[in-house]
């Protein structure tokens, strides 16, 4: 299945990074060059309690995980698994303008932090503060409109664009 970021609010965070598409199907098993990444025929509905209540013991490993979208957008290579176990190559598409506004207060909150950019009317809100020293917020603009935080900065870097 392909999907682009239309599609990104359908996933089920986290999603794991695959190392290719070259993935096969069988009676409910997902395999990936000999190994079982998905065992659907285990009860559960996420992929993480399958893996762990498979008999068999030659899982494929999934050492990258990718907790957000924002993450999903960063990487380089484009071929994942999500929670529920559906695998998918991400597409990037489109073109976004990233440009970098001055951080005009952090509100902590019990479980995030709402953070308020100079020019950017709505707020963001991030699982942590930024770390001290970042005085500026990266953000990906989808139609001229501010979209997705995607970095933090020392400086006000020149604006630039990324495909999404």
């Amino acid at each position: 299945m392909v999907i682009t970021y239309k599609h990104l609010l359908k996933l089920e965070f986290p999603i794991y990074l695959l190392p290719h598409d070259d993935w096969s199907f069988s009676d409910g098993l997902l395999f990936l060059d000999g190994k079982i990444v998905d065992d659907t025929n285990m009860e559960g509905n996420r992929l993480g309690k399958r893996r762990l209540q498979t008999p068999f013991t030659e899982l494929f490993p999934l050492k990258s995980q990718i907790d957000s979208f924002q993450g999903l957008l960063k990487q380089s290579k484009n071929t994942f698994i999500d929670s529920n176990g559906i695998p998918f190559i991400y597409e990037k598409t489109i073109r976004c303008d990233l440009r970098y506004y001055r951080i005009q207060k952090q509100e902590l909150r019990e479980d995030c932090c709402v953070l308020w950019l100079v020019g950017v009317h709505q707020p963001f809100t991030v699982p942590r503060p930024p770390e001290r020293g970042y005085s500026f917020a990266g953000v990906l603009l989808l139609g001229g409109l501010p979209w997705v935080l995607y970095d933090y900065s020392q400086i006000a870097k020149k604006d630039t664009w990324r495909k999404v």
